[in-house]
């Protein structure tokens, strides 16, 4: 980039005169009736899903690569993408026939390797990791003289993402919030700037997954920082860090930056299906996420809202993740462990105080004589209101009830392991951990853990996410835990200490 910042006339310039539409095209404001109708508010959704590439991407990347010099296109272009990046860049360049190369990590997927390859990309596979085949580009674009087409950090890219809030304008003049994903920040820098020019009345607010949330933190630090760590379950925004330019314009133009959970972008993936029959990635779904949310905090009626679905390119095993975890999300499902007597008719009696709503799991293995423990979810109407009254039902029967729909360990581990007991006493601590979801990974955390200790309870579900959670039991007395200790330093790996947790000591942990 310039050492010049570009003024917000420049941005205006370079969006109205993008030849992106060369590639890209004019995609609808479809309005979700459904979502409307529950929210109490015009909702559209902006569908980038049908771009040639299934990702508003193509946008960016067309605009960055149509301004190079003939020198630079005669030598070739480079990027490093995993995902809508890559087969943004790959069509582009197909399209003004320069050569161009995609360095993709070796885990990516094939089915969108093979999509790189069907747009005319020339694909290099190096490493395990984003990082890798970023440093990997690098070296080869200075090595060979390739022209780096960065992904969101860059004036002409955040002009060609900018077309998508001329379009809106274009669809509708109406609009008085707009709704945009944040990762690395380009889309959402690219829509503000165009939008606040015309009608700076609109606001325009930025929606971010809450474990990759790298523009609010640079917003509250008052320029970019590194995360530590980023959640991948919406791979599409999982950045690190917010690009610098990106994060000036955003600063100036965004309204404001929410965050959502995991558990409430699959929530709004059902929706957009529910309305529209299309499949969205994570990412894609992330602003709808938002709006939801932001109706849901301001109690708004009858404002004119637009959620921008960015992408569709999403990894079929997720599906499994969002089916299971949509419900909590719309808080259409509560998860409860229940006391109850160890007795005949035991049972028939607490399923009648919940009446006729209708149970959507139910797990219990004999534990003891007196006492039972049952894990059950119950579908729900009227959201944490009626969850709430279903608790105090069943107190006021006498039930000890623990309400645990918000805890990661129940979702996670405990309901595919009730009954799970030791059958002798022993000194168990649980620990969760965290490891990159790659072939393999499973193999190598046990092998990094080794055999030091014995291992009493183990549990792993691959949900087709970047990361993969393990709970893990491991028999210490007090004085194994310094020891121990050291070797979770070593280990690497993200872990905590879950012993505590109520929905372990309720289900799991020996008696």
């Amino acid at each position: 980039m310039s050492d010049t910042q570009p003024q917000a006339s420049d941005y205006l310039r370079k969006i109205l005169l993008s030849p992106v539409y060369e590639v890209a095209k004019v995609t609808p404001l479809q309005t979700l009736k459904k979502i409307s109708d529950r929210l109490g508010n015009h909702v559209a959704l902006k569908r980038e899903d049908l771009q040639p590439v299934h990702s508003f991407k193509l946008r960016g990347a067309y605009n960055k690569i149509a301004g190079l010099s003939e020198a630079q296109r005669a030598k070739g272009i480079i990027a490093a993408s995993a995902g809508n990046h890559a087969q943004g860049v790959a069509l582009s360049g197909a399209k003004l026939k320069i050569p161009a190369i995609i360095v993709m990590p070796t885990t990516t997927p094939d089915i969108k390797i093979d999509a790189v390859r069907r747009m005319g990309g020339n694909v290099v596979l190096f490493g395990n990791s984003f990082d890798e085949a970023y440093a990997e580009s690098r070296r080869l674009a200075e090595e060979h003289g390739y022209t780096l087409i960065p992904p969101y950090d860059d004036v002409d890219v955040i002009a060609g993402q900018g077309t998508i809030g001329r379009e809106l304008l274009e669809q509708d003049t109406r609009l008085t919030h707009v709704f945009v994903q944040v990762g690395g920040g380009g889309l959402a820098a690219g829509v503000a700037v165009y939008i606040k020019q015309l009608l700076p009345n609109i606001k325009v607010i930025g929606v971010e997954a809450e474990g990759s949330a790298s523009m609010k933190a640079a917003l509250d630090a008052g320029e970019p920082v590194n995360l530590p760590r980023v959640s991948l379950f919406a791979d599409g925004v999982a950045v690190k860090r917010a690009g610098d330019e990106t994060f000036r314009v955003c600063r100036e133009y965004l309204d404001d930056v929410i965050t959502v959970t995991n558990d409430e972008i699959c929530a709004a993936l059902k929706d957009i299906f529910d309305d529209t029959r299309a499949v969205a990635e994570p990412s894609g779904a992330l602003s709808l996420a938002g709006l939801k949310k932001y109706v849901e905090t301001t109690h708004i009626k009858g404002a004119r809202m637009a959620a921008i679905l960015s992408g569709a390119n999403v990894n079929f095993h997720s599906l499994r993740y969002v089916s299971e975890r949509c419900e909590l999300g719309e808080k259409r499902e509560g998860v409860l462990a229940v006391t109850i007597p160890e007795r005949k008719g035991a049972f028939l009696e607490f399923c009648h105080i919940l009446g006729k709503r209708m149970v959507t799991e139910f797990n219990y293995r004999y534990s003891e004589d007196k006492e039972a423990t049952i894990f059950v979810s119950v579908r729900l109407n009227n959201g944490t209101e009626e969850l709430l009254q279903v608790v105090a039902d069943l107190q006021k029967s006498g039930y000890s009830v623990l309400n645990i729909t918000d805890n990661s360990l129940a979702k996670n581990h405990v309901r595919y392991m009730v009954g799970g007991r030791p059958c002798k006493t022993v000194q168990e601590r649980l620990f969760s951990f965290e490891f990159p979801e790659q072939p393999g990974a499973l193999l190598r955390f046990l092998e990094t853990l080794g055999t030091l200790w014995n291992i009493t309870l183990f549990h792993y579900r691959h949900h087709g996410a970047d990361y993969g959670y393990v709970l893990c039991g491991f028999e210490l007395g007090d004085d194994d835990m310094p020891a121990f200790n050291r070797h979770l330093q070593e280990l690497g790996y993200p872990s905590r200490d879950v012993s505590d947790d109520e929905t372990y000591k309720l289900f799991l942990a020996p008696r």
